[in-house]
């Protein structure tokens, strides 16, 4: 489960995005019951893409942005309590990682889903109903 954390560049200081991706992720693998979970806890990763100032938009205006996004199977995040209690956590822990240079208001989150067949480890394509088998399992 790939987890892209987009920021413009000197909103989250390098010290602390590990600890920003960690929490993001364990907080994904909580809210779906699978912390711990065998098969997934080595496919959830992540990575922090930040860019120059001037080059992230906002009300189409030059703004400063950061936007937590995944990219999942599509029976990740399906349930309306999970999402708000991620969008919401999520939100909590990237605005304490920013240390007060981003307001609330301009952190973003969303999720996009995979075809279902292309999930992609290891070089083997797995479908949802594989993959839910390996969960299963962990």
């Amino acid at each position: 489960m790939p987890l892209t954390l987009i920021a413009t560049e000197g909103l989250i200081p390098p010290s602390r995005y590990a600890a920003t991706v960690s929490r993001l992720s364990e907080l994904f693998l909580r809210l779906h019951s699978l912390s711990g979970n065998r098969a997934l806890t080595p496919n959830v990763v992540g990575h922090v893409q930040t860019v120059p100032a001037g080059s992230s938009f906002c009300g189409l205006e030059p703004q400063p942005i950061v936007v937590v996004e995944w990219l999942t199977p599509s029976f990740a995040f399906t349930s309306r309590e999970v999402q708000r209690a991620y969008v919401k956590e999520a939100t909590d822990i990237v605005e304490e990682a920013c240390e007060g240079r981003q307001p609330r208001e301009q952190i973003w989150v969303n999720v996009k889903h995979a075809v279902d067949g292309t999930w992609g480890i290891g070089g083997e394509a797995l479908t949802n109903a594989e993959l839910m088998e390996a969960l299963a399992k962990g």
